[in-house]
């Protein structure tokens, strides 16, 4: 890296849906600077941005490259994310920490549900962003059907084009500026555009406008500075073309990313909770917003220098968690190529290895600082499996593995399901998953089984229903003795309230200082129903009477008394199985629809209604749990891969009674495996 004025640095993120040539474009940049002395590819295996086996293999991203390469007398530093909603947690980490999005659509796929959610990232901060519509070359594409779509779904005046392509699909030359020398066919468009842009910039500063209006245009300098303040205020998108696969209008991609792109000393709005942050500032802070166990050097977090400079061979502040760390070297990043730095300014990103105190999202300076980023809202993981060591013994070295990958992977969720005595990963899909079962195998040698997660059912009551249950025991010395008169009737419960506990007990037929031990049984009990062993939930029990001995009783008699007053009474209160109801929200182009309506039907969903965003149908519907397990793969298979979805628990509601009977079998099979 040459040494570069952090005006002229340019610290930027390729986003957009999978499939749409960001890898291809970071590969043809990097050659273009000079960066590399061949130019990679995707298809042969060669790229410098997916360079790990997984991704050689797939052809496609899964994680988001660091890389960084010198143009004319400036300097980027950029990711490539990827676009495949399965790893949507790497390009949102990419994304959120960028200065600048360049979202790539290509010319023939159009807008996926990976364009759609970094457009939304991008605009929740008001993020400068550029647009480039790749692959115009194809002979599918469809620049001018797409270009209006695009200008429909995000604003007519707000995504205008800077370039234009010369030539149609494979004939397709070149691009110009509509602000130049534009071919005869192309000048009358051009010059619409011409004049979009500059209204577009004038509208942007007063003083602009006012000159605009005196004089009718703007001079060359007054245009650029007003188109730069227009893109980093977030006013105006330009919409670039060209081809990475041809070499056609990347050269001016980049030229208008140095031109008009923010450094990292302008005021870009970052995601704060706490402090303000000076980009211009001497004090070096860096935000970590990515970590990576590296086989070779251990634990790897990436760094976004935010302001100041960081120096090799120093000692850091962490800010978030108030420890010191000593660095050694610091490693410009380019894909798998690790290079040792003296120094990282304004707007870089460089890797730390063997950091024993700092995790993801913390903050690290020379200096204590109170700067606190947001959160990420990532989408709520849709892909579930119980998951258990292959071998016996195991099992330590599973859960090391398991903390380990979820520590840089925070859409990656583990949850040990006490009821149903599993443990649950959660993550994006099938191909996430996979991923990690891979490097459970290859990085961690663990082998793994994966199953379908039991279902955490519900149990509850229709009706009332009361027992009796005597506990008595003698066995010399002291005996035991308790009985109790328990009612269990519906209660309509909540969250937080899942049932209620009375006491209506009079003249001392219970001790009062026994009633905690009866509301200790019920608690107790209610954790495996009589149906499924499931939580029973929506209920009130109430202690009515009982009888106790002087002598005899003690809180666990009446503990024991209070299990068997509440299976028999449960018994009598016609007690039904409920089960999770998901509400889900559907993204996918709209040919796909009557696919989707018909397998929401067979699979007992319900569609709640339609919503049209950004080119794609939404569809709301809701979905019990049992059948969402297998709901991914379905929907990737139905929409060849461009469909996604999200989901959330709505609530709980009564098994159909055809379906309850086969899950009890199920149950009391399970029970008697484990007895065994």
């Amino acid at each position: 890296m040459k040494n570069c004025a952090p005006e002229k640095v340019r610290n930027f993120v390729l986003a957009g849906h999978a499939g749409s040539g960001k890898t291809s474009l970071a590969d043809l940049m990097l050659f273009k600077s000079g960066a590399v002395n061949r130019r990679g590819s995707v298809d042969n295996g060669s790229s410098v941005s997916d360079f790990r086996p997984d991704e050689q293999e797939r052809k496609s991203s899964i994680y988001s490259a660091a890389l960084n390469c010198p143009w004319q007398d400036g300097h980027f530093f950029f990711m490539d994310a990827p676009g495949n909603s399965d790893f949507c947690g790497e390009a949102m980490g990419a994304i959120n920490i960028a200065d600048m999005m360049v979202l790539v659509v290509d010319a023939m796929l159009g807008i996926g549900p990976g364009t759609i959610r970094a457009w939304r990232q991008a605009r929740e901060r008001n993020m400068p962003r550029m647009i480039f519509i790749n692959g115009c070359d194809r002979d599918q594409a469809n620049f001018a059907a797409l270009l209006d779509e695009l200008r429909h779904n995000y604003g007519s005046t707000l995504c205008i084009p800077y370039n234009l392509p010369i030539g149609s699909k494979s004939a397709m030359t070149g691009v110009a500026c509509v602000m130049g020398e534009v071919p005869g066919e192309y000048a009358a468009q051009a010059e619409e555009l011409k004049t979009m842009l500059t209204e577009s910039i004038a509208e942007s500063d007063e003083e602009l406008m006012e000159k605009y209006f005196e004089a009718g245009e703007l001079s060359d300098e007054e245009f650029k500075t007003g188109f730069r303040n227009a893109v980093l205020n977030g006013s105006l998108v330009p919409i670039l073309v060209g081809s990475a696969d041809k070499d056609l209008g990347v050269s001016e991609l980049m030229d208008a990313i140095l031109a008009f792109g923010p450094s990292p000393l302008d005021d870009v709005r970052l995601r704060l909770d706490a402090g303000e942050l000076d980009r211009k500032s001497n004090d070096a802070l860096g935000f970590v917003f990515k970590s990576v166990n590296d086989p070779f050097m251990g634990q790897m977090n990436f760094i976004r220098v935010l302001c100041g400079t960081f120096k090799s061979d120093s000692e850091l502040i962490n800010s978030t968690s108030g420890g010191k760390e000593r660095v050694g070297n610091l490693l410009q990043i380019q894909g798998k190529e690790q290079s040792t730095v003296e120094s990282a300014g304004p707007g870089a990103i460089v890797a730390v290895a063997k950091l024993r105190n700092t995790s993801l999202n913390d903050v690290l300076g020379y200096q204590n600082s109170n700067l606190k980023f947001s959160a990420i809202d990532f989408p709520q993981a849709t892909t579930m499996y119980a998951i258990s060591a292959a071998n016996k013994g195991e099992e330590d070295k599973l859960g090391t593995a398991l903390g380990r990958l979820a520590g840089e992977d925070p859409t990656l969720l583990i949850e040990r399901n006490p009821e149903t005595r599993q443990t649950v990963i959660s993550g994006m899909g099938d191909l996430h998953i996979n991923l990690l079962v891979n490097r459970m195998k290859n990085d961690f040698k663990v082998e793994v089984e994966l199953e379908a997660p039991r279902v955490p059912y519900r149990e509850t009551v229709n009706g009332v229903g009361t027992a009796q249950y005597r506990h008595k025991k003698q066995s010399g010395g002291h005996g035991q003795f308790a009985e109790v008169h328990l009612r269990i009737e519906p209660f309509a419960g909540d969250a937080e309230n899942e049932f209620e506990f009375g006491n209506e007990v009079v003249g001392g037929n219970i001790p009062k200082n026994y009633i905690p031990a009866v509301e200790k049984g019920v608690i107790e009990t209610r954790m495996a129903g009589p149906l499924s062993r499931s939580k029973v939930i929506n209920f009130k029990a109430t202690v009515y009477d009982g009888k106790y001995h002087d002598v005899d009783s003690s809180e666990m008699a009446f503990k024991i008394a209070t299990r068997g007053a509440f299976r028999e009474a449960m018994a009598k209160a016609k007690p039904m199985l409920l089960e999770p109801i998901m509400s889900l929200s559907i993204m996918f182009p709209e040919e796909y629809m009557g696919a989707i309506s018909g397998d929401l039907n067979s699979r007992r969903g319900r569609i709640l209604g339609m919503d049209h965003e950004e080119g794609m149908q939404i569809l709301r519907a809701e979905l019990p749990l049992a059948e969402c397990y297998s709901y991914p793969t379905q929907l990737r298979s139905m929409t060849q891969g461009r469909g996604s979805f999200e989901m959330k628990f709505e609530r709980y509601e009564t098994v159909p009674a055809q379906l309850a009977a086969k899950i009890q079998e199920e149950a009391a099979k399970l029970l008697e495996e484990e007895e065994d």
